[in-house]
């Protein structure tokens, strides 16, 4: 190996470690500790009384990381020059906020400017997967907090309705591919979703042939032409509080919810089915794959250093 080629590969390494050393699960060892032990004293609490708590702050994290990368712009609301995110289509339904403030208060209470918002939606994400029976990781840490939202960068939330190449495309937008993309839609093994969301799918007159026929008649007694939109259904009807692996098996059986979820395995050609199949024989294999996808998720394009703040209060700037 010639000397200008192996100083090349040794800068080229070490630009590598240095950008993927600035998150840490370690970042607030010496700052603040025991903040994971703080975030889920108030998880734990909340989850008593919210069974759907988990799939709420994990779409929330999701839907953040989507928008700028995982910056906690999501939780701003509108201000003076702030244009909130949470008005926008793909957040409207968007739940949990009350609870993100309540343990960012629970931390400032410890470590008072030190854990951004975004860390928070990160860490509550991890222990609420764990809290329903799911995988546990080290999650990476160190974020800080956007000053600024972008509400028209919205659309590259993925919708309910994308067909299967826009779903892909959104996340190979975002440097996810195709294992991330069924791993992170497992995230629908529990939690719940509005009839809205799915409803064109039991149309009379041409319903979606990709649809279990008695979960078709199932779903049409529980959201009726001309009833509430806002009904919830389990995105999970066998465990829909379990973080499992049936979400899987529901695709096999053509028992996905959403058609975002179906068409991961009812796509002919596309490589999700057989990565769908092998999450639905091998629970360990959707963890781990689960997990590593989280943690690639998390680290779409923080703000690290001395970029953006840590905010005092999650929904405004400082």
């Amino acid at each position: 190996m010639s000397s200008v080629l192996a100083t090349v590969i040794c800068v080229v390494m070490l630009f590598w470690g240095i950008s993927n050393a600035q998150l840490s699960p370690t970042f607030y060892a010496s700052t603040c500790p025991n903040v994971s032990s703080i975030v889920r004293g108030v998880v734990e609490q909340a989850a008593r009384n919210d069974v759907r708590l988990g799939a709420k702050l994990i779409r929330m994290h999701f839907h953040d990381c989507f928008v700028d990368g995982c910056d906690g712009s999501i939780l701003l609301v509108d201000a003076n020059g702030i244009n909130s995110e949470q008005d926008e289509l793909p957040n409207q339904s968007v739940e949990g906020y009350g609870v993100v403030d309540d343990i960012k208060t629970a931390v400032e209470n410890v470590c008072p400017g030190i854990v951004s918002c975004a860390d928070i939606l990160a860490l509550a994400s991890e222990i609420l997967v764990t809290l329903a029976g799911g995988p546990t990781w080290q999650v990476p840490l160190g974020r800080r907090d956007s000053t600024t939202a972008n509400a028209a960068g919205t659309s590259d939330i993925p919708s309910p309705f994308e067909t299967f190449e826009n779903l892909s495309l959104k996340f190979s937008n975002k440097e996810l591919d195709s294992t991330d993309l069924v791993a992170l839609s497992g995230a629908h093994t529990f939690g719940r979703s509005q009839c809205q969301f799915f409803s064109r799918r039991l149309n009379v007159t041409n319903p979606d042939p990709t649809l279990n026929t008695t979960y078709l008649q199932t779903l049409r007694q529980a959201c009726p032409q001309g009833g509430n939109p806002s009904r919830l259904n389990n995105l999970d009807p066998t465990t829909p509080d379990d973080f499992d692996n049936n979400y899987f098996t529901n695709l096999q059986n053509n028992r996905g919810l959403l058609e975002t979820d179906q068409i991961l395995f009812s796509t002919s050609g596309a490589d999700t089915v057989a990565i769908v199949n092998r999450f639905a024989s091998s629970q360990s294999a959707f963890f781990d794959s689960f997990a590593q996808s989280m943690i690639k998720l998390g680290n779409l394009s923080p703000l690290t250093g001395s970029s953006g703040e840590i905010r005092a209060d999650c929904k405004r700037v400082n």
